[in-house]
């Protein structure tokens, strides 16, 4: 063995080695980030970056750097953020040139009360910035992969369902059409009695079995099968833009009908199921604005880790009567299926949240192990750095500490060999305020 041998085996990885330093500077970032790109078997279509918690302003703050720098290096045209599909278009139509007030849109267009990050504001503000520059083909995208859920409730089906069927009927024979709008809206009857919170405790206090429900489930599945059938018509009539705005509020309807219906189920699974139905509207949303932006350039999509990774999702649940070990495939799992190596994921880890109750990882953790690569934020190649912890006979082990932020899950080392990068950043601080 020689001596720089036995110095990797006392000292573990070096960052010279396994990845690159995220500095201040737009230079340094673009390298690092051309470098990583420059590495992967082939450049994504979809580039995940994932956060391990929630409303740690440090994390977007740097999502925002990071694609900032692929739109002007990697050719990357529109970003994807957990939240609400529909509430989101408000978004894209501002980012565009639209009419509005930057504090409105962001307050209308995020669902979780993240218009309420600064970090998301700056976010529109830049991409708004950025089209008034730049000629109309050419303009970056905004859009929302989630569904319009929130953990404690679902809203009602009738405002995706009248947007879709309002589409339909301004472009198709009348006669092809499966109800009026006016049956809808009898069927779905008032907004609040889907949105009820105690549905999420009680599948007896759901609507979801009422034979409403069953019949708009119809109408839903007719009305997709109607957009696939005059599909050339309406994308003469219209644009395919026009189309695919329309068909996810049809996805949107038939997803949120579907949780509906299992809310009304009493199972043992119940909130398994529930998540998976959310992440499987993810994906679907994912899988069409890929293909949709498929002739301008690749997406960043940002959201939790626990959405975005290749590996099955666990959570222990204890919230009110429910004790769940939670079982699901993330939409990153799904996408990853469906795309391959067209679907790139890269995972953030954090070192400490002090004012989360968060401490400095052990050093035989993956945190501990990046901590050690040196201060300021780093970007590392997952392969090269699991193959530098291989080489000085280094096994990381899973974080164990204990943590306040009850939305915080450490790296699992086990996942080293399906992520293509980390981001590592040092601290964060204590959650941003937020009316959710």
């Amino acid at each position: 063995m020689t001596d720089a041998d036995q110095l990797a085996t006392a000292t573990g990885p070096r960052l010279a080695d396994v990845g690159w330093r995220l500095g201040e500077g737009a230079d340094d970032l673009a390298e690092a980030l051309t470098s990583f790109l420059d590495g992967l078997a082939r450049p994504p279509r979809l580039l995940g970056l994932g956060e391990p918690t929630h409303l740690a302003e440090e994390l977007p703050l740097l999502r925002n750097r990071v694609f900032e720098q692929l739109v002007e290096h990697a050719g990357y045209r529109s970003i994807a953020l957990e939240s609400d599909c529909l509430a989101a278009l408000t978004v894209d139509d501002y980012v565009a040139g639209g009419p509005g007030e930057l504090d409105e849109v962001v307050a209308a267009g995020f669902s979780h009360g993240w218009g309420a990050a600064p970090s998301n504001r700056e976010l529109v503000a830049w991409m708004r910035s950025w089209n008034a520059a730049h000629d109309p083909d050419d303009r970056l995208r905004f859009a929302g992969f989630d569904g319009p859920l929130e953990i404690a409730s679902a809203p009602s089906p009738r405002a995706a369902l009248l947007g879709a069927h309002g589409f339909l009927a301004a472009h198709v024979d009348p006669a092809l059409l499966p109800a009026h709008a006016a049956t809808i809206e009898r069927l779905a009857g008032a907004d609040d009695r889907w949105a009820r919170s105690e549905a999420m405790m009680d599948a007896a206090r759901s609507m979801g079995g009422d034979p409403e429900v069953a019949e708009l489930r119809l109408i839903a599945d007719d009305l997709l099968g109607l957009f696939v059938s005059q599909l050339p018509e309406l994308v003469a009539a219209t644009s395919a833009r026009a189309v695919d705005r329309a068909l996810l509020h049809a996805r949107t309807a038939a997803g949120l009908l579907r949780y509906h219906a299992t809310m009304a189920v009493d199972s043992p699974r119940r909130m398994s199921r529930l998540s998976g139905l959310r992440d499987a509207m993810m994906a679907d949303n994912l899988a069409a604005l890929v293909e949709a932006e498929s002739d301008r350039g690749p997406t960043l999509v940002y959201a939790h880790n626990t959405h975005l990774k290749r590996e099955i999702s666990t959570m222990q649940l204890d919230w009110g009567p429910f004790t769940e070990k939670m079982l699901w495939w993330g939409a990153g799992a799904i996408t990853a299926t469906r795309l391959g190596e067209d679907y790139a994921f890269v995972a953030m880890t954090v070192g400490c949240g002090p004012e989360r109750g968060l401490g400095a990882p052990e050093p035989r953790t993956v945190e501990g192990e990046l901590a050690a690569l040196g201060e300021g934020p780093v970007l590392v190649d997952a392969r090269r750095f699991a193959a530098a912890l291989r080489a000085s006979s280094r096994r990381p082990v899973a974080r164990e500490d204990t943590t306040t932020d009850r939305g915080y899950f450490g790296f699992d080392p086990e996942h080293l060999g399906s992520v293509q990068g980390i981001v590592h950043v040092e601290r964060i601080g204590p959650m941003i305020p937020s009316p959710y």
